[in-house]
């Protein structure tokens, strides 16, 4: 796939999935806009890109759990692009702890606020920049979890619900921006091995039914949505578990 002449903006980009998206976009032409809570990380990330692959690389700090740092995010972004082709929702703070009382009040509000939250806020903020493409994208990292009945994460309560919300998000923002022409995809992934993106053989090793999803599956169906004719809205990917 050709992301030359796209801008791509991706939250939670600092490590994990969002990096490993951040130096395939860079590889595949993208201009690329990163945001992690440290600006540090946001920033070793960037360069990375422009050593990878001499990629165009900003990056932003971003706490989705705060409201006027998502605003900041995007405001940054405005004053640098006078578009955005492709956002990418992927940061959300993971929770561990089945038990409800495995974590404090501090902890839940803030899982909540950046997985729920923080996403419907990042989609408002940069919503003028995604209007402004002829050929916008919004791509949400959902998971699993947001699935009915679906208990097989040990992940906290807060989690769950954090993902829920962020799942009936997608729902409606994808009903009501069709009419427009901009597309919601949204993937509903159980967790799933990170590998090494710079890795020349990164997850391309012969995989079987039983092995885990590796995140170079998970970056394989955003790149096939993403490459689809634009009236192809595909709305979400959803992963069979073992």
């Amino acid at each position: 796939m050709d992301l030359t002449g796209r801008t791509m903006v991706i939250t939670g980009a600092g490590r994990g999935f969002g990096r490993a998206l951040a130096l395939h976009a860079g590889r595949l032409g993208a201009e690329v806009l990163v945001s992690a809570r440290s600006l540090n990380a946001a920033q070793k990330v960037a360069d990375e890109i422009a050593a990878d692959s001499g990629a165009s690389a900003d990056a932003f700090a971003c706490d989705l759990a705060d409201p006027a740092t998502v605003r900041a995010f995007a405001e940054g972004v405005t004053a640098h692009t006078d578009r955005v082709d492709i956002l990418v929702n992927n940061g959300a703070r993971y929770l561990e702890g089945p038990d409800l009382l495995d974590a404090d009040d501090n902890a839940i509000t803030d899982t909540i606020a950046s997985g729920a939250t923080g996403t419907l806020l990042t989609v408002k903020h940069f919503l003028p920049l995604l209007r402004a493409s002829a050929h916008a994208d919004v791509v949400n990292l959902v998971s699993a979890a947001a699935g009915p009945r679906d208990h097989r994460s040990q992940a906290h309560p807060a989690f769950y619900a954090a993902k829920a919300a962020q799942a009936g998000f997608a729902d409606i923002l994808s009903h009501r921006l069709r009419p427009e022409g901009i597309r919601v995809i949204s993937l509903y992934p159980p967790d799933f091995t990170d590998g090494d993106p710079r890795h020349p053989a990164w997850d391309r090793a012969p995989r079987t039914a039983g092995d885990p999803l590796t995140a170079q599956s998970v970056l394989d169906c955003v790149l096939f949505a993403l490459g689809q004719p634009r009236d192809c809205f595909i709305r979400s990917f959803h992963f069979e578990q073992l």
